[in-house]
Order: structure tokens, then C-alpha cells, then sequence
């Protein structure tokens, strides 16, 4: 759980350890510049001579003309390495097909011969379900192996989203986009469409299951 629910959800996948990690070194740089931003009107403000003295000083032009590109250079490096990571797509054991549709999604498992369902949100209330997040089809997953998502849409555009493994990948209808996956540990993980779809928009969940790889034969083996 995240502390007052002011930081992310807890990270399952590399990528998404990565992005916190840059999330707090741009945040550190940004305070940074705002303190020493403040310090300095506070400065100004106090002395009213300074004003003057600033505005002939050529070594202090100099200075504040050098020192931002160097650090937009500092966030835009670990930035640039970010997105290759999310663009990598890394021989994957496994390739899913999800289509988003008004308003539900499904799940092909294209690997598998007649592997395909159907994924609602269960409208019933439940002490043992998550309200509004839980659905009546998993999608299982082994958790430790690379697995290609394939997303697409049949109507309007969705977007298919999972916070804690740092994926949000839009569907849209005619185009095939794809993402990897790669998953930490075992567990169930909640998400949403992110894309204004519709009336039903916020009705969608998105719910994963991640098991073992023998786990996952066995599940298949038995679907």
C-alpha cells in the first residue's frame, strides 16, 4: 500500500521500477530549482540594490544561460533510455491478442488453439470481490518471462492499462499495437481503460493473474 495513497502503486515489473526511479530524479532536480529560484527572489526582494548589480554582472548571465541545458541534459538522457526500454520488444514465450469493446475486453491466446474469452466487470456486491474492479475472466499470465501483447479495438478507442506494471497501451480500431510484459512475482494486479470510450467507460476493469509457468500449462491444458 502506498503511504496516504500519495506515491505509485507497489512496481512488478523492471520497467516500471525504472520509471519510480526517474519519477524521483526529476522530482529532486525540480526541487532543486525551486529552491534555489526562491532563494533568490527572497534575496532580491530584501536588497533593493541588487537589482541593479545583477543586471551588469555578465559572469552571472553566463551562468544562468549554461546551467539549464545541462540539466534538461540530465533529465533527458535517463528520459531517451526509458523509452527505448518500453519500445524493446524481447523474444517473447507468449503472445496474447486483446481487443477493446464497448464495454468489455477480450482475450485471445494466440498461441493456443481455441484459447479466447470474454472479460466483464461483476456487477454483484460481494465482500470477497473488489468493487467496480473485478471481473468474472482472469487473464493468466506466468509471471518471469516475456509475453507480447497485441492490443487493438473493435469500435471505439480504449486503452488498456495496468498502473503497477508501468503498461497503458491505447486500442484503436484498424491498428495493432504492441507492448512487452514482463512480470516480477506472482499476485493479482488491477487496472482500467484510460481512454474516454464511452458511456460505460469507467465499467471496464482490467484484472491479471500471474502464476507459475506449470501453473499456467496446467490452466491451459484445462481451459
Amino acid at each position: 500500500m502506498s503511504w496516504l495513497k500519495l506515491n505509485f502503486q507497489n512496481s512488478n515489473s523492471p520497467l516500471m521500477e525504472q520509471l519510480i526511479f526517474f519519477h524521483d530524479h526529476t522530482i529532486f532536480i525540480t526541487l532543486m530549482i525551486m529552491s534555489m529560484i526562491t532563494y533568490m527572489m527572497i534575496f532580491i526582494i530584501k536588497n533593493n540594490n541588487i537589482n541593479i548589480k545583477i543586471s551588469e554582472n555578465q559572469f552571472i548571465e553566463v551562468i544562468w544561460t549554461i546551467i539549464p541545458p545541462i540539466i534538461l541534459i540530465f533529465i533527458a538522457l535517463p528520459s531517451l533510455h526509458l523509452l527505448y526500454l518500453m519500445d524493446e520488444i524481447k523474444s517473447p514465450i507468449l503472445t496474447i491478442k486483446i481487443m477493446g469493446h464497448q464495454w468489455f475486453w477480450s482475450y485471445e491466446y494466440s498461441d493456443f488453439m481455441n484459447i479466447e474469452f470474454e472479460s466483464y466487470m461483476i456487477n454483484n456486491i460481494n465482500k470477497n470481490n473488489f468493487r467496480l474492479i473485478e471481473v468474472d475472466n482472469k487473464t493468466i499470465m506466468p509471471y518471469k518471462f516475456n509475453i507480447r501483447l497485441l492490443v487493438s479495438s473493435d469500435d471505439v478507442i480504449h486503452s488498456w492499462t495496468i498502473p503497477s506494471l508501468a503498461i497503458k497501451m491505447d486500442a484503436i480500431p484498424g491498428r495493432m499495437n504492441q507492448i512487452n510484459l514482463f512480470m516480477n512475482r506472482p499476485g493479482l494486479y488491477f487496472g482500467q481503460c484510460s481512454e474516454i470510450c464511452g458511456i460505460n467507460h469507467s465499467f471496464m476493469p482490467i484484472q491479471i493473474e500471474s502464476i507459475k509457468l506449470n501453473k499456467f500449462i496446467y490452466w491451459i491444458k484445462n481451459f
